[in-house]
C-alpha cells in the first residue's frame, strides 16, 4: 500500500497538538503504521504521548525520528487559513506543523509505505520514534523514550531526524551536529531605598547592567571548521518597579548562549560566574536551565548516503552544517549516529506556516532513495 504524503500531512495538521497536547495525532500514526505492518508501542510519560513503532526484527534498524507537537498559533485571526485544517492554496499546504514537522513525518510514512511495497523482504528493520514533547520542555519525550528502548534492549542502528534543515531550497542543508545551548536567569540583589538618598540604598539595576554589558560584549570565539561562533543573546530584563522615586530591591535578566564545541556546559557556566564575580559590590543568584551540549557526527558515511540521495533525486549538492537551534538529535546522538534532514525552515513557527506540494513530493522521494541506498 503506497500512501499520499500530502493527505497524510493534511490529516496530521488537523490535530491541534499544541505542545504538550497530543489531540489524537499519535493514535492516528498508530492506525496508519499498524496498517503497514508496524508493531506500535504507545508510551505516555506524565502528560506527554510518545510512539515507538518498528517493522521487522532484523538489524540494522533504520529509525525515523520526529515530533507531532507544534508551537502555538499566535494570533489566529492573522492566519490566511485555519491553522488546523491543512488547506491547499496555490500549490502550498498551510497549517501549524506543515514545516515543523508534520510534513516531514508524512514524507517519512509515504516513503516507507512505498519502500515496503517494493521491497517486502529487505534485510533489516525500519522504526519510528515520535514524541509530543520536542517543542516543550523536552523532558517527557525522546530522552525518556531512549531510556525506555534501552531497558527493553531495543537497538537503533542509526537515526534520521526530519527537522526542517533546508535553508534557501529543499535539499541544500544536512545537519550533522548542533551547537550547545544554555539558558540562564540572573538575579541581582540590592537594598531598596529612595532615589534622593542613594547612599542609603544599593541599586541592583546598576550591577545587572554592568554584568549584562560584560556578558554581551565579550567575544567568546571565532568559531571553527565545524561550527559557527558562539553567541549570547539577552532575552528578558525584569525589574518590576513602577515607582519613579524608588530604588528597587532586585533586578533580573534572562539570556541564552549557543556555544560550539570549543566549550562544554561546565566551561560556559564557569565563564558566566567569572564575569559576574568580577563586577564589584553585588550579590547575585544564577539559575541555569534548559541546557544541551554541542555535538558533531564525525562518521559521515550515513551523511554521504543522504547527500547522494538528494543529488540523485533533485540534482542538488547538499552541504553539511551545524547551525541553527537545538533538536531532539541532542539526545539521540548518545544512543546512535544521528543526522537531520527535512523541509525548508523559512516559515517554521510563523503565521501562515506552509510548505509547497512540490517539496513534499520531493522530500518523500529523497527519503525513499535514502532507504534504497541504505538497504538495497
Amino acid at each position: 500500500m503506497k500512501l499520499d504524503p500530502v493527505q497524510l500531512a493534511q490529516k496530521l495538521i488537523s490535530f491541534p497538538s499544541i505542545t504538550p497536547v497530543d489531540a489524537g495525532a499519535i493514535d492516528y500514526l498508530i492506525e496508519v503504521l499498524s496498517g503497514l505492518g508496524f508493531k506500535c508501542q504507545k508510551v505516555i510519560f506524565d502528560d506527554v504521548t510518545n510512539l515507538y513503532a518498528r517493522y521487522g526484527n532484523l538489524e540494522p534498524n533504520f529509525c525515523f525520528a520526529g515530533h507531532t507537537d507544534v508551537v502555538p498559533t499566535g494570533d489566529i485571526n492573522s492566519w490566511s487559513f485555519d491553522p488546523f485544517l491543512g488547506d491547499v492554496h496555490d500549490q502550498k499546504l498551510y497549517g501549524r506543523g506543515a514545516v515543523d514537522m508534520k510534513g516531514a513525518i508524512a514524507c517519512f510514512i509515504a516513503s516507507v509505505s512505498e519502500f515496503i511495497h517494493d521491497n517486502p523482504n529487505f534485510n533489516g528493520s525500519i522504526s519510528f520514534l515520535i514524541t509530543g514533547d520536542e517543542e516543550g520542555p523536552a523532558i517527557n519525550g525522546t530522552i525518556k523514550m531512549l531510556d525506555y528502548l534501552k531497558d527493553r534492549q531495543e537497538k537503533i542502528s542509526l537515526c534520521l531526524v526530519g527537522e526542517p534543515t533546508s535553508s534557501e531550497k529543499l535539499g541544500d542543508i544536512i545537519k550533522i551536529g548542533r551547537r550547545g545551548s544554555i539558558c540562564a536567569d540572573i538575579i541581582v540583589r540590592g537594598i531598596q531605598g529612595h532615589v534622593a538618598y542613594p547612599h542609603l540604598a544599593n541599586n541592583p539595576v546598576t550591577g545587572l547592567v554592568s554584568i549584562l554589558g560584560l556578558l554581551k560584549n565579550t567575544k567568546l570565539d571565532d568559531g571553527n571548521e565545524e561550527f559557527q561562533a558562539s553567541n549570547l543573546e539577552i532575552t528578558n530584563i525584569e525589574v518590576g518597579n513602577n515607582a519613579t522615586n524608588v530604588i528597587p530591591a532586585s533586578a533580573s535578566a534572562s539570556f541564552n548562549i549557543r556555544f560550539n564545541n570549543i566549550y562544554n556546559l561546565q566551561t560556559i557556566e564557569k565563564w558566566i560566574r567569572d564575569v559576574c564575580d568580577n563586577v564589584p559590590d553585588i550579590k547575585y543568584d544564577l539559575i541555569i536551565k534548559n541546557t544541551a551540549e554541542s555535538f558533531l557526527t564525525s562518521d559521515l558515511t550515513f551523511g554521504k548516503i543522504i547527500q547522494d540521495a538528494v543529488f540523485d533525486t533533485m540534482g542538488i549538492s547538499a552541504k553539511f552544517s551545524t547551525d541553527g537551534g537545538t533538536s531532539d538529535a541532542r539526545f539521540i546522538k548518545n544512543y546512535c549516529p544521528v543526522i537531520e534532514f527535512g523541509l525548508t525552515n523559512a516559515t517554521a513557527h510563523k503565521i501562515d506556516e506552509h510548505v509547497s506540494l512540490e517539496d513534499i513530493a520531493n522530500l518523500s522521494k529523497v527519503y525513499l532513495n535514502i532507504l534504497k541506498k541504505y538497504f538495497v
